[in-house]
């Protein structure tokens, strides 16, 4: 949200403080302050020009133009635009005047030189026309462009001000503003600019919880046409186009009280009554930004004899806009409930500024102060205009809000800093609160409409209100006189931070994705989309369901990180949600590591596995049948302490392919919260260190290349028995002259709790383990030990 200093000026009349010391205090005292800008600082030099002459320069499109620049110089500059003409009056840039990013100065342009520049309304920042000159009226050539002047924007951060919808105005801040530096706020708003008299127009609402007031006014002898130029800065500056005077007007408002409102064309709206009710099944809306929307009952409409014209607190209909040929407008002034703008405006994925502010619960008393301020200003700017008939105001009998009493002693225990009677009653009032002494000590505060729409309800608000006025940075730190007791264990957690630790020592980065998918996603892992719970409301159009796997988020990752690096690891930790047959669904956590090498070999699947080994030890894998998105033989199931855990794959060479990305993606997908509950289970039993040294030996087995390597090595260790000190793999070799076998290679170490063994005891063991590996059918050739 911008701000602008000269606006906040002149509603704050005699407002001193430097612009940047202004928004440490803003920051401090209200809300963040995100960063300050200069703005219009040429307006400082700019002056009226009158065209003189104009000739073209020989070969080329330019133009010498000599200026009157007043007081009877006269300067030449160097023009392309088509519409400078002999006469015309327009904005001249002197030269040493900096605009924008550039210094304008004296230079040669086609053997002319020219004298500074004439201006474009976009290059002074007034509005975005880049077509020709900037034309000026009624003034005289030297004068300085009148209510332009150097500006300062600061910039706070919206979510700052979500709780406080007085805020998204200038009139807010101002009253902030006022308060902060002990200034007078000045009302913008005269309500005797209002008339009397019956309106012109009726309002009927069907549902005052979704439209608790909408007030209307109708002006006549209208002509659409550009804003002044002031005007139309004013917007720009703070990020709302100029479109014409009219609209122009509402977005002034809407920038400054905040009201937003909204022109009809009169003409255009059938009868003489405007509805305010829920769409009808069926019904359609052309946009004024040129959509059509589909609506539904639960959206709420500003509708005419014929059908619907608006969207409620969202965006117009093109059937009733405002044109060149207006010349009667129904202004609109509403209050809608909150809840209901943001479900239409997320609906159909639509959000304006208008629709930002009523999202935030506006104030309903402000209606009425939006059509008095437009009546005022368009007086101002639009003499020939005129009201006719008096104001439509159809609104809900709303309760006043409850006072709140606020005793002196909890407001100094709550903030730890001693305030006096003076300073809260000073510090209310300033905000706008009324403030009554019930008694010593004792306060009874009315809250004003502006802060009672979910922002001030209790005294501990007050409290906050009187404590960031005070300042948080007097108020002496200290601890709080509380008994220290220590949190409740979370198993979980502390598990969680283990993972993630030791992913990261084995250097994987963490990532993290919406739990969120696409239909797309689901059909490349050939996952089954009915049985994906649907997003009522997706955050975007192509977040249609909740996830249940985090395969394709992290895939999604893999494609991005690609473009960048040729090899990475990461991981993600989080939960998959799934239908329940009754009641909330039900959330597994998971977490899935990808290893990614444009130069990968089926040694990364080891590599991988090595890494799973850390995580649960003595994890063991199986043959299990591949999945779709699986590779056909380089797939397993994971099994740790007898549990089925998960499964270590290789990702199918397809879904790399179709993203022509080179190497391969290893990938794990494990349940971390049954992992939790079988390590929280585990139980650990010592074994005491080897008095006796052990004797080792080697075996190599040769088997099919199917069998499971695992299968053998568990053989091997039931035939050794209780004498097995270790098992440690060596090597494996299937080239020639075996084929379709492979020769797997261990080393044994083998011993006694209470002897050495004998060279003829090892032999026994040896002998026992070759002789039971050749009756189950393999192969094995003994290496010197």
């Amino acid at each position: 949200m911008k701000f602008s200093y000269q606006w906040l000026s002149e509603l704050v009349p005699g407002l001193d403080t430097e612009p940047a010391e202004l928004q440490r205090l803003i920051t401090m005292k209200t809300a963040e302050c995100e960063g300050i800008e200069s703005a219009g600082a040429h307006f400082a030099r700019v002056v009226a020009a009158r065209v003189v002459s104009v000739s073209l320069i020989d070969g080329t499109r330019n133009k010498a133009v000599v200026i009157d620049t007043g007081n009877g110089r006269q300067a030449t500059v160097v023009c392309a635009a088509g519409n400078v003409r002999p006469g015309m009056l327009a904005p001249w840039v002197p030269p040493g005047t900096a605009l924008g990013d550039k210094n304008i100065g004296a230079v040669v342009i086609d053997g002319v030189e020219s004298e500074g520049m004439l201006a474009s309304a976009a290059e002074l920042g007034i509005n975005r026309d880049h077509s020709g000159i900037a034309e000026l009226e009624g003034l005289q050539a030297g004068e300085k462009l009148p209510q332009l002047a150097p500006d300062w924007i600061i910039d706070i951060d919206n979510k700052s001000l979500t709780h406080r919808p007085d805020l998204w105005g200038h009139y807010g801040m101002a009253r902030e503003v006022a308060a902060i530096t002990g200034g007078r706020l000045r009302d913008p708003v005269q309500l005797s600019a209002l008339p009397s008299g019956a309106p012109a127009i009726q309002v009927q609402i069907a549902d005052h919880a979704l439209c608790p007031r909408y007030s209307a006014l109708v002006f006549e002898n209208v002509r659409v046409g550009p804003s002044p130029l002031w005007l139309q800065a004013r917007l720009e500056r703070i990020g709302l186009n100029a479109i014409s005077n009219i609209v122009d007007v509402t977005n002034l408002i809407l920038a400054e009280l905040p009201q937003p409102m909204h022109a009809f064309d009169a003409d255009k709206l059938a009868g003489g009554i405007i509805y305010v009710r829920r769409a009808l099944a069926g019904e359609k809306l052309l946009a004024l930004n040129g959509e059509t929307y589909s609506l539904v009952p639960d959206d709420l409409v500003i509708a005419d004899a014929n059908g619907p014209v608006a969207l409620a607190g969202v965006i117009g209909g093109a059937a009733s806009a405002i044109s060149e040929t207006t010349t009667r407008i129904v202004l609109e002034s509403a209050n809608f409930q909150a809840t209901s703008v943001r479900l239409t405006s997320a609906r159909h994925k639509l959000r304006t500024d208008a629709s930002m502010r009523f999202e935030k619960s506006l104030d309903a008393e402000n209606t009425v102060r939006g059509l008095a301020r437009a009546a005022r200003v368009f007086a101002e700017l639009y003499p020939g205009m005129r009201v006719t008939g008096g104001v439509t105001d159809n609104r809900a009998s709303l309760p006043a809000p409850n006072p709140i009493l606020l005793p002196l002693r909890f407001v100094c225990r709550k903030l730890g800093k001693s305030v006096t009677e003076e300073q809260v009653d000073h510090i209310l009032e300033s905000l706008g609160f009324g403030v009554a002494a019930t008694e010593p000590g004792l306060f009874t505060v009315t809250v004003p409409t502006w802060r009672a729409t979910k922002d001030i309800s209790l005294k501990d608000d007050l409290v906050e209100e009187i404590g960031r006025m005070t300042g948080y940075g007097e108020i002496t730190p200290a601890p709080p006189l509380v008994p220290c007791v220590a949190p409740p264990s979370n198993p979980l957690r502390l598990y969680l931070r283990q993972v993630r630790f030791q992913l990261a020592a084995q250097g994987f980065t963490e990532v993290y994705n919406y739990s969120f998918v696409n239909e797309f996603a689901l059909k490349r892992f050939h996952f089954d989309i009915a049985t994906h719970i649907a997003v009522r409301n997706p955050i975007a159009a192509e977040l249609t369901h909740l996830r249940r796997s985090l395969l394709p988020g992290v895939f999604q990752n893999i494609v991005s990180n690609v473009r960048h690096y040729s090899e990475f690891r990461i991981f993600e930790i989080g939960n998959e949600i799934h239908p329940a047959a009754a009641g909330l669904p039900r959330e597994l956590l998971k977490a899935v590591a990808a290893l990614y090498s444009a130069h990968a070999d089926e040694r990364d699947f080891f590599e991988l596995k090595r890494v799973l080994e850390c995580l649960f030890p003595a994890a063991r894998l199986f043959e299990t049948e591949a999945l779709p998105y699986e590779h056909p033989t380089r797939t397993a199931r994971i099994e740790w302490l007898g549990t089925d855990l998960g499964r270590i794959f290789e990702l199918h060479p397809s879904l790399l392919q179709e993203q022509g990305m080179p190497g391969r993606a290893m990938l794990f997908d494990v349940n971390l919260q049954l992992a939790q509950e079988l390590s929280a289970a585990r139980v650990f039993r010592c074994t005491p260190l080897r008095r006796y040294p052990t004797s080792g030996f080697d075996l190599s087995v040769v088997a099919d290349l199917a069998i499971p390597v695992q299968d053998l090595e568990d053989r091997i260790t039931s035939l050794a028995g209780s004498a097995l000190a270790g098992i440690e793999f060596i090597r494996q070799y299937d080239g020639p002259p075996l084929q379709g076998r492979k020769s797997v290679s261990y080393h044994l170490e083998v011993g006694a709790a209470d002897h050495t063994l004998t060279a003829d005891e090892v032999s026994v063991i040896r002998n026992r383990i070759i002789n039971g590996m050749r009756d189950a059918g393999f192969e094995i050739r003994g290496l010197d030990a």
